[in-house]
């Protein structure tokens, strides 16, 4: 069995076997630490960390093959030197770009600018089915008060079924009663705790009752929600999903300063009504930030100010100073 030889390339630090040692193989730093101002870096590339793991743990900026050769180390000056009366001419020293002082944060009491929102096609055509569904039911005089529209969605959680005639009662509803749980990256049911981390496959996990389908919930009006939401980030953006389904355009707004996000949405035909306010852990630009309504769901989009990770999407309740 071939020997693997330790790579010294800096940054890089793995065992490699010389035979399958390619110009890409390696991916590692050719320029130098550099610790300022309790930050620190390479000089070959602009990230930086105030934690000394972190920065040990910044991947290579270059690839290229590993060497197995240390570095020379640096050479010792004789006490007795000769001095060369030749002159010899410098190489001018590496300039090294100043590492940026982190931003001061805002003031959360800035005024706030509504986003600019965009509807997708998927959100158009749901609000059209469900114009549709609106004007058959005004058409007849006669409607019973308490009929089911044709294509009405049972309203048990985890419950797939549609409304078709009536019929429909008479066939068995599989459901959730229990209520969605998302507890460190894990999605479940608390009814019956088959935890996933994909969202998709736990909206489609069975129900673990069987009973009778609720076509329409006795209370229709507008009524104060929690509604689920997510997120995600870039070194550049965040984006925070609320699953909101079929968000009413005219209603739904979202206002931003720098470091603040108020959420204002009323979904599910006006039946629902969402409001959060969000103290951001990092500092965004609202000029550039924006909404994206969809047939399923709200995006907020937050561009950053500075890029960078966010340990966290709210800056914690000790240093929000009663806020909210």
């Amino acid at each position: 069995m071939e020997e693997l030889v330790l790579c010294y390339n800096k940054g890089c630090g793995q065992k490699f076997s010389p035979k399958d040692n390619k110009h890409d193989s390696c991916r590692y730093h050719p320029g130098v630490p550099v610790f300022h101002d309790a930050l620190k870096g390479w000089s070959c590339c602009s990230r930086r960390s105030t934690d000394f793991t972190e920065f040990l743990n910044i991947p290579g900026c270059e690839q290229g093959e590993h060497s197995n050769v240390k570095p020379a180390e640096p050479e010792k000056k004789p006490v007795d030197t000769v001095i060369d009366l030749e002159p010899v001419s410098k190489p001018e020293p590496k300039v090294v770009k100043p590492i940026a002082a982190p931003m001061e944060r805002p003031s959360a009491d800035e005024p706030k600018v509504r986003l600019e929102m965009k509807v997708s096609d998927s959100l158009n055509q749901a609000l059209a089915n469900r114009l549709k569904q609106m004007t058959v039911i005004e058409a007849d005089d006669k409607i019973d008060p308490n009929a089911v529209a044709k294509g009405a969605s049972c309203k048990n959680n985890g419950c797939l079924s549609v409304y078709d005639n009536e019929d429909s009662n008479l066939a068995t509803c599989t459901y959730h009663p229990g209520i969605p749980v998302f507890h460190e990256g894990m999605k479940y049911w608390s009814c019956c705790l088959r935890k996933t981390t994909d969202f998709n496959s736990f909206l489609s996990q069975q129900g673990c009752v069987d009973g009778k389908h609720v076509w329409k919930k006795k209370d229709d009006t507008e009524k104060k929600v929690v509604c689920r939401f997510d997120w995600h980030q870039t070194a550049s953006s965040v984006t925070i999903s609320f699953y909101a389904k079929v968000a009413d355009p005219t209603k739904t707004f979202i206002e931003v300063n720098k470091v603040t996000a108020k959420i204002n949405i009323v979904f599910d035909g006006g039946k629902s009504h969402f409001e959060k306010f969000f103290v951001l852990r990092g500092i965004i630009d609202p000029a550039t930030s924006n909404v994206v309504l969809l047939g399923t769901k709200v995006e907020l989009n937050l561009k950053k100010l500075e890029p960078g990770s966010w340990s966290s999407l709210e800056l914690p309740a000790a240093q929000q100073n009663g806020l909210e």
